[in-house]
């Protein structure tokens, strides 16, 4: 794995594990040499990983549309700096250079990319690992969403089994790491 997106918030959140979470990730992406794709901000989750990387030595892309690029206060110390014209295209970048990808605390925009993702695995669009670093507990009902998707049956259960979760960062980019993606979706038909 040489490069891995994360998405997470342009807000620091409430516990202060949220920072603390996303410096660990920063250390240990640098550690292992692995590039951060990321929005491109300069503030909250989004800023605190990417200034931990950078200063653990390692690189970082980040990717901002011309209509954040002001209002999230764009990075401009990063390794490079992309800019784009909508949403659609960062999204679309963010995951032709990324190997994988990791969702942080965040809000909507956040749960948005990260589930974009998943979905493009589901249907066979990328093969690449999917995790949640579930800081906190952060996540707890989301995960707890998608075990309910599968007991009823609208999530087939190689998909969920998929999606890697966990609350260490050293065993999340393992999973990652380790990841075989599974067989594309198949459908069955209403009898």
């Amino acid at each position: 794995m040489d490069s891995i997106a994360v998405f997470c918030g342009s807000s620091i959140g409430a516990s202060e594990a949220y920072k603390e979470g996303a410096i660990f990730l920063g250390k240990e992406l640098a550690k292992r040499n692995i590039t951060l794709i990321y929005g491109g901000a300069s503030v909250g989750v989004m800023g605190t990983v990417a200034d931990t990387v950078l200063r653990e030595g390692g690189k970082v892309i980040g990717v901002i549309p011309t209509l954040l690029e002001e209002r999230e206060i764009s990075h401009k110390h990063l390794t490079e700096l992309i800019v784009v014209n909508s949403m659609h295209e960062r999204k679309s970048k963010m995951m032709e250079l990324a190997d994988g990808f990791i969702a942080l605390p965040g809000g909507p925009g956040t749960l948005e990319e990260f589930f974009e993702v998943f979905t493009w695995n589901q249907i066979g669009l990328l093969q690449k690992p999917c995790g949640i670093l579930n800081i906190n507990h952060y996540y707890d009902l989301l995960i707890e969403l998608f075990d309910h998707m599968q007991n009823e049956q609208f999530l087939q259960a190689k998909s969920r089994n998929a999606l890697l979760v966990d609350e260490d960062v050293v065993g999340l980019l393992d999973k990652c790491a380790a990841y075989v993606p599974p067989a594309v979706k198949t459908y069955q038909t209403n009898k």
